[in-house]
């Protein structure tokens, strides 16, 4: 999508005057962040280019659900100065407004890490391990003998990694204390629905 974002200000003496166009687009997961300009005509001096990144850089910390904010790219394509009111300082608050205004319009979702986790229990208990992981939104991607330990097995799963702590606290309850784990980040998957809903009121009323 495509956005203006503009900042003027006039005080008694110099003012302030910042103005750009930015072409906001998703890119793949696990893409990271790419910015770009086809700048042609000076409409924005080279000089103010590396403002506007930062702008849109300092932005990308808190987003628009107060989060960091990661693939997807910026385009400057358009904007315009003024010789005397223009700096750096005002293309970067420029860059900040059109973030702030458009991102929302590109429906931004949440992500969370997901964690691969390996659970080694007594076989007694695997059943128990199962009804675990998935009672915290785990998804179970099965499980083995573990290798070396007769009537053990090795429960893999992809779990995400907000619900980590409460794990450890019901495998203890439900292997006496013996089974252990190792886990290690996966992925980064949506966060939808009432989950998705917490998470935000929640960083809104930390804000607040």
């Amino acid at each position: 999508m495509q956005i203006r974002g503009r900042h003027k200000k006039q005080s008694g003496g110099h003012g302030q005057y910042g103005d750009v166009v930015l072409e906001i687009a998703p890119l793949p997961r696990g893409s990271g962040f790419q910015f770009t300009d086809t700048i042609a005509g000076g409409v924005v001096p080279k000089q103010y280019i590396p403002a506007v990144e930062q702008g849109v850089r300092e932005w990308m910390g808190h987003g628009p659900l107060g989060f960091p904010v990661t693939d997807f790219s910026v385009n400057l394509s358009d904007g315009s100065y003024h010789d005397v009111d223009s700096s750096e300082m005002a293309f970067k608050t420029a860059a900040r407004i059109a973030m702030t205004d458009g991102m929302p319009q590109c429906a931004p979702v949440l992500l969370e890490p997901i964690v691969l986790v390996e659970i080694h229990s007594p076989s007694e208990a695997t059943a128990r391990i199962n009804q675990i992981v998935t009672g915290h939104r785990g998804q179970l991607l099965g499980y083995d003998g573990r290798d070396g330990w007769p009537g053990w097995d090795t429960v893999k799963a992809h779990m995400p990694e907000s619900e980590m702590a409460s794990l450890i606290i019901e495998l203890r309850s439900a292997t006496a204390g013996v089974g252990t784990f190792t886990f290690a980040l996966d992925h980064m998957a949506e966060l939808t629905g009432r989950a998705a809903e917490q998470v935000v009121a929640g960083r809104k009323a930390e804000a607040a």
